[in-house]
């Protein structure tokens, strides 16, 4: 995966929505035919995916209406129907149509012991021919008029092409990792989208209640789970939010501060509903990360990847690999590394596996 950088030099949806689709075009053009092929292969027709779609997109603009705006704008900007920018923003709210795949995706530790700034990694796993090209974006969220005056100053973020959000942190020091979920309350109505509810907290929050109060105002229809960690003057504080159509837990870390995800639920509660299937690597990853504890404390990004990974490499079970012999939509990889860094509110990253970040170092944004 190729990864751009951009800083945007407009305010407000409207504007910036039409700056990133005018900017990025062929991209997003390119992202929103090969999902929507990748909906084709799955067995979804056409039609389900636009209802799916613009129902998400409609409750989107109930939700949180500058997102929405933005939304359009980009389509608009990349000369791309609303509705398909709209799925593509939507791909886990249309993927609750087929069900949870037979593998998981994505690998997230937090370390926030009392009194220190947390420490942060995730893999994001997904398939490589649907994101070729990546792109990380800092932006100053919200209008010049009161009514955005709440909003934060500053927000960098690492998403897919014409997507709202996924990965980031804000000029607050909160940040946010993301991590698919699968539960038997998923339903294919199409709700906010999850990746519209990461970008909402970047733009809004200062604190972990603040985080909160926000993803369990969202209507939502799939779910995920959204790992929050702040350093703040108030203190250094994470959990992770795991949201689904029959609501949303707060996940703390353990008593040393230490708080892992990869892709089933964690909650008590939630997880009578856990519906991922059997053969995921969810497990194997999440005790791979406990067993790796003991080495990931208080270390710079680059060793930090290398103690996630551990002394396999890239042949850790948080590292995938494609095999060329299964069909596409089945060749997982582990297209991006990332760390965020709260007090400096940056990002640190590199387009590979932890090992491949580990072998040479990371971007900084």
């Amino acid at each position: 995966m190729d990864i751009l950088t951009h800083v945007s030099s407009v305010r407000g949806a409207q504007a910036r929505g039409l700056e990133i689709g005018s900017t990025f075009a062929a991209q997003i053009r390119d992202a929103a035919d090969r999902y929507h092929a990748f909906f084709t292969l799955r067995g979804l027709p056409e039609a389900t995916v636009r209802e799916i779609a613009q129902n998400s997109l409609a409750a989107l603009q109930d939700w949180c209406p500058r997102l929405a705006t933005e939304l359009v704008a980009t389509a608009a900007g990349a000369g791309v129907e609303t509705w398909r920018l709209a799925a593509l923003n939507a791909r886990t709210e249309v993927l609750a149509a087929i069900g949870p795949d037979s593998e998981g995706e994505c690998s997230t530790m937090v370390y926030a012991p009392e009194g220190s700034e947390p420490e942060t990694m995730q893999t994001w796993d997904w398939h490589a021919d649907l994101c070729p090209t990546g792109l990380v974006i800092e932006f100053v969220p919200g209008d010049d008029d009161a009514s955005t005056h709440h909003l934060v100053t500053r927000v960098r973020l690492f998403t897919e092409l014409g997507v709202l959000g996924k990965i980031g942190v804000n000029d607050a020091g909160l940040g946010v990792h993301f991590n698919i979920l699968h539960h038997a309350s998923d339903r294919p109505t199409g709700g906010v989208p999850v990746h519209a509810v990461a970008r909402r907290i970047l733009e809004e929050a200062r604190s972990l209640e603040e985080a909160e109060t926000i993803a369990r105002s969202a209507r939502v229809s799939a779910s995920t789970v959204i790992t929050v960690a702040v350093n703040s003057a108030s203190g250094q504080r994470a959990a992770s939010l795991e949201l689904s159509p029959a609501g949303v837990a707060t996940v703390l870390p353990d008593h040393d501060g230490w708080l892992l995800h990869t892709n089933h639920y964690l909650d008590p509660v939630l997880v009578g509903g856990e519906a991922t299937r059997d053969p995921s690597t969810t497990y194997a990853r999440y005790d791979h990360l406990r067993s790796r504890v003991p080495m990931l404390a208080h270390l710079p990004v680059r060793e930090r990847a290398a103690q996630f990974a551990g002394p396999e490499g890239a042949l850790a079970p948080v590292c995938f690999t494609p095999n060329p012999a299964d069909p596409p939509h089945e060749q997982w990889t582990t297209l991006l590394t990332i760390s965020l860094e709260l007090a400096a509110g940056r990002l640190s990253y590199a387009a590979g596996n932890p090992a491949y970040l580990a072998e040479h170092g990371a971007e900084l944004f």
